[in-house]
């Protein structure tokens, strides 16, 4: 759509289409988990799935396995069984749930049939490993143990082999009680003699309490927090089963300062010396969309990786800039190489990585020996696979700068790596096995990777828990699709919205209160600060909020309460994560809260004008085209519309729909093309 042309003609469109259900829910059976799937199959039989697009490197597909139609509702990790074709799942079914469960996934079965439960009523489950003596271990927020995927009584096989770790509810050195710890994930792996190394992150963004004149409390003392905890087996290298009245193996911090260690890697001559034992660092919440940087780090016994003093190469956090001065073990933290040790690598920031191997398999012999990087993040850096060139010793190669990162749907495609002042500095350079992503309406949904696995025949599976799904890599002979065009918001669409709510006074009262009573004293600084400065006025604070929160993928869908993002997050919907953290109290505890989470749903219903409709159910005409008659693509069912006309002009018994609210809407037709909808396709809610 030409905003020069058109944006005079605005109040005629239809102005915003979402589906009714949170965001990556299956809305039409033809787009299993948001992917748009037709009879081109990924893989050879019985391996061969219906091929879904994504921006991959040549000669290379992805099929769709399993989706939220075969049982799945928060997956987050994937392992095959030791001498079988199934795979065991991790899916948490949502943050903070109590019902997590581990899945058996026969890909053999027909669609909607692959996935049965094993063991359920489990404490937020994540981590995946094949053990030194061939068994499946599984972790939950406090527990390392194994069992037996293939047996008649699953649960019944189950051997603790630590427990007590710490989980949601965590009690600091200084004595502070945490009721809903920030990283409670257990990611672990074991090296070849059988020692176990596992991740137990940091309770808060930045230390939970900040201090500026002591140490962050969260790292010290005999059990810190941001660290790796080592357990040694007995001879052999295998852990008992422990008993009611049994301590746990014998432990030791292995490394600090490590927020939280949700990627790690490890290779498989380690812990001979020199070799790679390797962790992708999810770093601090800046709220620079380009700072700080994610990190990878090559673990040493001993050191300390810098959380919450240090983030970037040796950038001093601010919180603690006085401290890092005054006499105490931690001064000068970020310049003293014998305590701190610096990333091997930066990664591209925020770009959140959740799972990292190194590749070995038949499958794709150019990737041999590679190290492979998951990033999940959903800003415009995240959403992709990386491969990493190493050297014998398993360490990703470092480049002199610049070395670049790819940036999805942005003007500037690429940035270097940069730090504060320092324009561009080293960083280990990598390809993309998958790049292309990023939400294309119509045709995929933003993809959020997780856990990766390897299977027998060297095919590299990948949990995707945004969309609930479940994708297979394989080897292809088709040539590459061109590029998929990117949906973000305009600045142009932004401010269109935005200027509907300037026209609105009650609207501008509503967005006041909400900005007030929730952004700014329940959300600042937990994962932003959402464009707000101290500085500004009353108003430029309103609209700055507003604007931020209309340029996220996701957050805000116009006249559909329901469907977006921040619907689900203030109230833990889904596998969504309560925001803000203890959100469940504060309706009971803070007067007015729950009534403030009812004028989010207004403000949305009525952040453009118009009438909201919705798609008549039955067997009515989904298809809309463009002005020449091609099809765009088809409406999901339980679509909703706004209406800002009673009759569209420029062409009979069709409205416009105005683009960006909606889901799956682009296809194959350009913003000049327009979109069209019949109208009697529309019935009044």
């Amino acid at each position: 759509m030409s905003w020069r042309r058109t944006s005079c003609r605005l109040a005629l469109a239809v102005v915003a289409l979402a589906v009714a259900t949170s965001p990556g829910a299956v809305a039409d059976p033809a787009q299993p988990g948001g992917y748009a799937t037709g009879s081109e199959l990924c893989g050879t039989a019985p391996n061969a799935f219906p091929a879904v697009r994504l921006g991959m490197r040549a000669g290379m597909c992805a099929g769709l396995v399993a989706t939220q139609a075969d049982g799945l509702a928060f997956p987050r990790s994937i392992l095959q069984i030791p001498g079988s074709d199934k795979f065991v799942v991790a899916d948490m079914v949502g943050f903070d749930s109590p019902d997590g469960k581990l899945l058996l996934l026969d890909p053999a079965q027909p669609p909607g049939h692959r996935i049965r439960e094993l063991i359920g009523g489990l404490d937020q489950p994540f981590g995946l490993v094949r053990g030194i003596d061939n068994k499946v271990y599984a972790s939950t927020a406090e527990t390392i143990f194994r069992f037996d995927p293939l047996a008649d009584d699953p649960k019944a096989t189950v051997e603790t082999i630590v427990r007590g770790l710490p989980g949601s509810h965590v009690t600091l050195s200084d004595g502070t009680v945490i009721d809903d710890a920030a990283h409670p994930l257990k990611a672990f792996v074991f090296d070849k003699t059988g020692k176990l190394y596992v991740n137990v992150g940091a309770p808060s963004d930045n230390c939970l309490p900040a201090g500026s004149t002591k140490p962050c409390a969260a790292g010290e003392g005999a059990a810190p927090l941001a660290a790796i905890w080592a357990f040694t087996p007995p001879a052999g290298g295998i852990f008992p089963t422990l008993k009611p009245d049994d301590p746990n193996p014998p432990r030791e911090i292995f490394a600090r300062g490590l927020r939280n260690s949700m990627a790690l890697a490890m290779h498989p001559d380690f812990p001979d010396a020199g070799f790679a034992f390797l962790q992708a660092e999810n770093g601090r919440d800046l709220p620079d969309i380009f700072a700080p940087n994610e990190e990878i780090n090559a673990l040493e016994k001993g050191k300390h990786y810098g959380w919450p003093y240090c983030y970037d190469l040796k950038t001093v956090s601010p919180e603690y800039g006085t401290f890092l001065r005054t006499a105490s073990p931690y001064r000068n933290l970020c310049g003293n190489a014998a305590l701190y040790r610096a990333p091997l690598s930066l990664l591209p920031p925020h770009g959140a990585p959740l799972a990292m191997l190194y590749y070995h398999g038949a499958k794709f012999p150019a990737l041999d020996g590679k190290l492979i990087v998951g990033l999940h993040g959903y800003r415009p850096t995240g959403s992709r696979i990386l491969i990493y060139d190493v050297d014998d010793r398993g360490f990703p190669k470092i480049s002199p700068p610049p070395v670049r990162y790819n940036v999805s749907c942005a003007a500037e495609p690429s940035r270097p790596f940069q730090i504060g002042s320092a324009s561009q500095v080293a960083a280990a350079a990598f390809t993309e096995l998958v790049s292309g992503w990023y939400r294309v309406n119509g045709v995929r949904p933003q993809g959020a990777p997780v856990g990766m696995t390897v299977a027998s025949d060297g095919a590299i599976w990948v949990v995707e828990d945004k969309n609930k799904t479940i994708l297979r890599l394989d080897t292809t002979d088709a040539p590459a699709p061109p590029p998929l065009p990117c949906g973000n918001r305009t600045p142009q669409q932004i401010a269109e919205m935005m200027s509907f709510v300037d026209a609105s006074a009650t609207n501008r009262a509503r967005w006041w209160q909400i900005r007030k009573g929730l952004i700014d004293k329940h959300c600042m600084g937990c994962h932003s600060d959402f464009g707000v400065k101290p500085t500004q006025s009353e108003a430029e604070k309103d609209r700055a909020a507003l604007q931020f929160l209309l340029a996220q993928d996701g957050w805000l869908y116009p006249g559909d309460p329901a469907a977006s993002r921040w619907h689900a997050r203030l109230r833990g919907i889904g596998g969504e994560k309560l925001m803000p953290p203890g959100g469940e109290r504060l309706i009971s505890t803070e007067p007015g809260y729950r009534q403030l989470l009812a004028t989010v749903d207004r403000f949305i219903a009525t952040l453009v004008p118009g009438k909201r409709m919705r798609i008549r159910s039955g067997p009515v005409e989904r298809k809309f085209r463009n002005k020449t008659g091609h099809v765009c693509g088809a409406l999901p069912e339980r679509a909703i519309v706004v209406v800002t006309a009673r009759q569209a002009r420029e062409k009979p018994n069709f409205s416009r729909i105005y683009r960006p609210a909606d889901l799956y809407l682009n296809g194959e037709c350009t913003d000049d093309d327009g979109y069209y909808i019949e109208q009697g396709n529309l019935v009044p809610l």
